[in-house]
């Protein structure tokens, strides 16, 4: 595995770690960290699998921009769409003032994560 491609995964890693520690802390949780954390998890693992496959991907946040760039690569991707979309809008609805994560949001979050980090994992050979 090159070095590009362990960072990336490394940092996919990191925030699906943050999210799962923060969704299981003792006392007062921080919801909205655990779905942007989910989320960017998300983003990074589709990174990691784009960058594996050699193809240039945009800075962006937007889950299914990347979604379209790995479906021709692997039509199996196209099961994962709807998860994607939920956790799509986690990248920046609660990141400001006026919308607040709730524990439902968070457990969702971090369910759908959980399914497509598996997903990604498995198709960049990881266990």
């Amino acid at each position: 595995m090159n070095k590009e491609l362990a960072e990336w995964i490394s940092k996919a890693e990191g925030d699906y770690l943050v999210a799962r520690r923060e969704i299981r802390a003792r006392g007062e949780r921080n919801y909205d960290a655990v779905c942007f954390h989910c989320e960017q998890a998300v983003e990074k693992y589709m990174k990691a699998y784009l960058l594996k496959k050699g193809v240039d991907f945009p800075k962006t946040h937007n889950l299914i921009e990347l979604h379209e760039l790995c479906l021709p690569l692997d039509g199996s991707f196209e099961i994962q769409r709807d998860l994607l979309l939920e956790l799509n809008q986690y990248g920046v609805r609660y990141r400001y003032p006026g919308v607040t994560a709730e524990k439902e949001d968070a457990k969702l979050a971090m369910a759908h994560a959980e399914t497509v980090r598996a997903f990604l994992r498995a198709k960049l050979g990881l266990k």
